[in-house]
C-alpha cells in the first residue's frame, strides 16, 4: 500500500478524523491488523488563521508547500491537505512536490455526480462559501452550488471558528445549521456539501432532509482508494 502524506492541524480537531478514517478504511478493505502506512505535517493552525484573516495568502501558501516537500522528503506517494479553507492555495501545494496532491473538492464533486445530483448547497467557513476557488472547482465537474444567505454564512462560519475548531459540539449550533440546509433545500438545494472539514464533528446524514456529502471521509476514502490501487491491490 502506498503511504499517504497528510498536511493537517487545521484543525487538529478534523486532522484526528482523518487519521482515524484511514486507518479504518484500510481495516475495512485489507482485514486483520492492516493500517494505513501515513506521514503527517501538522502546523499551527493559529500562524495560519492570523494570515487568513488578514488575507495574506501566498505566505500561507508558501508555509503549506513547504510542509508538502516535508511530507514528500519523508516518503508520502501522495498528498493530502486536510482543509477545505486552504485548498484555496492548492495549486501553490501541488506545484512545490513531485507527488500528485488528491484534490479536496474534486473527490466531493465526484462522489456527488456518482449519485446522479447537480445542484448542491455548500456550507464552509466564509472564505470557501463567498470566494471563488472552491465553488468553481465544484462548477467544472458540472454542479451548480448554492450558498447560505448572509446570515447563514455568518452563522455556519462563526460556529466553525468559535467551536468545532476548538472541539466543542452544541446542540444548539446543530439546530442552527439544520436552519440553515433547510433554507438551502427550499432554494434548489438537491444534496448539502460539507465544504469544510471540522462540520462533519457536528452535522450528519440524519440531521438533512437531503444527501450530505462529508468532504473529510470523501476524502480519506478517495486517499485509500488510491493507495491500494496504485500498489496493485483491488478493494
Amino acid at each position: 500500500m502506498q503511504t499517504i502524506g497528510l498536511i493537517g492541524g487545521m484543525s487538529w480537531e478534523s486532522t484526528a478524523e482523518y487519521y482515524r478514517l484511514l486507518n479504518e478504511l484500510t481495516r475495512e478493505r485489507l482485514g486483520g491488523l492492516h493500517s494505513a502506512p501515513c506521514v503527517l505535517y501538522s502546523v499551527d493552525f493559529a500562524r495560519i488563521e492570523r494570515l487568513q484573516a488578514a488575507g495574506r495568502w501566498d505566505e500561507a501558501g508558501e508555509l503549506l508547500a513547504d510542509a508538502a516537500v516535508a511530507v514528500q522528503a519523508a516518503g508520502a506517494d501522495m498528498v493530502l491537505l486536510c482543509t477545505n479553507t486552504m485548498h484555496k492555495v492548492a495549486d501553490r501545494v501541488a506545484a512545490a512536490v513531485r507527488i500528485p496532491l488528491v484534490h479536496l473538492a474534486d473527490t466531493t464533486a465526484d462522489a456527488v455526480r456518482a449519485r446522479g445530483l447537480r445542484r448542491v448547497g455548500l456550507l464552509g467557513t466564509a472564505f470557501t462559501m463567498e470566494q471563488d476557488f472552491y465553488r468553481d472547482r465544484l462548477a467544472s465537474h458540472g454542479l451548480q452550488v448554492l450558498v447560505p444567505g448572509a446570515e447563514g454564512r455568518r452563522r455556519v462560519h462563526e460556529v466553525i471558528y468559535d467551536e468545532l475548531c476548538l472541539g466543542v459540539v452544541r446542540e444548539e449550533s446543530r439546530r442552527d445549521y439544520q436552519a440553515v440546509i433547510a433554507d438551502l433545500v427550499t432554494a434548489g438545494a438537491e444534496a448539502v456539501v460539507l465544504g469544510c472539514t471540522e462540520i462533519e464533528l457536528l452535522i450528519g446524514a440524519d440531521d438533512s432532509p437531503v444527501p450530505v456529502f462529508p468532504t473529510t471521509f470523501l476524502h480519506a476514502e478517495a486517499a485509500v482508494t488510491r493507495a491500494l490501487e496504485t500498489s496493485g491491490h483491488r478493494s
